[in-house]
């Protein structure tokens, strides 16, 4: 399959089956950003009896990883949680960074999605659950397209201000130093925007995730999440690709944000809901720049 035959048959439009064969025709580097949320073990059997759980889920999900690897001329992305039962983590989002890490594949230090878990969870001895990971890859070196600064905001402090040797509270900041143990030149400069960091703050919930239509899936994540990556990691007029596309929320970002994309789901239920969220999406586009 050629570029020009690939975007006129999946580019835009939402597509029933697994992403794994879905996917095997495509040409290397077809998108630009892959950003997803699989199956979390099997915590939910989204009616057609999903069972997968431990090291068969890390192998599952592995083999579909790397295929969104092959395809993905940038980052690969995936909000990814494991379950704890019998008081005991499976840890799955971990040890499939491990196989990742294993076979060669080029990880990123993994994003928190940060979200206040359910009030009462954690069990009569643990702690909420209050973040997922985010699994990041590439197929290395420097991303070819990235605005790590799209979702930042301004400096806390300008030149000058409170941070230099202590803190506004009184606490020493040390000097950085070079390996020699000298202390080294600051001249700092701040940039327009700072970076966002690696934990993002989402709030979930009713009211709050985008679309009412979100959840008619069984675990929907905010559209916020997905608008993050997508303005940070894909380029304007870019391929976005959800794998496990849901309730569309990864395309509905995408469209919002003047982003192509691509949705594949094995559940033709979904499907259906993923296009009623897109006819959603392009109507408040409609408004917005009427």
């Amino acid at each position: 399959m050629t570029t020009q035959e690939f975007e006129t048959e999946f580019v835009n439009k939402i597509i029933c089956g697994d992403c794994l064969d879905v996917m095997k025709d495509w040409p290397d580097g077809s998108v630009d950003l892959v950003f997803c949320s699989p199956p979390y073990e099997d915590a939910r059997t989204y009616g057609i009896d999903f069972k997968m759980k431990g090291q068969a889920w890390v192998d599952w999900a592995m083999r579909r990883f790397v295929e969104c690897l092959r395809v993905s001329k940038g980052l690969v992305a995936w909000v990814i949680e494991g379950k704890t039962r019998q008081f005991r983590y499976t840890a799955t989002p971990i040890l499939l960074m491990a196989d990742l890490h294993r076979a060669g594949v080029h990880l990123r230090k993994p994003p928190a999605f940060q979200r206040v878990g359910i009030p009462g969870s954690g069990g009569p001895d643990w702690l909420r659950n209050d973040y997922e990971f985010i699994v990041c890859a590439t197929n290395g070196g420097k991303l070819p397209w990235s605005d790590n600064t799209a979702c930042g905001t301004e400096p806390k402090w300008p030149v000058g201000g409170t941070p230099s040797h202590r803190t506004k509270g009184g606490s020493r900041i040390t000097k950085p130093r070079g390996k020699d143990g000298k202390l080294l030149e600051q001249g700092y400069r701040p940039p327009k925007l700072a970076n966002p960091g690696n934990v993002i703050h989402c709030n979930a919930g009713g009211g709050v995730m985008g679309s009412r239509l979100c959840h008619e899936n069984e675990a929907p994540f905010p559209e916020k999440l997905a608008d993050f990556f997508i303005k940070s990691f894909c380029p304007p007029g870019g391929i976005v690709l959800d794998p496990f596309t849901g309730s569309g929320t990864t395309c509905a970002a995408a469209e919002k944000a003047r982003r192509k994309w691509v949705g594949i789901d094995i559940r033709q239920s979904q499907v259906e809901l993923s296009n009623k969220r897109l006819r959603e999406a392009r109507q408040g586009q409609k408004a917005l720049w009427e």
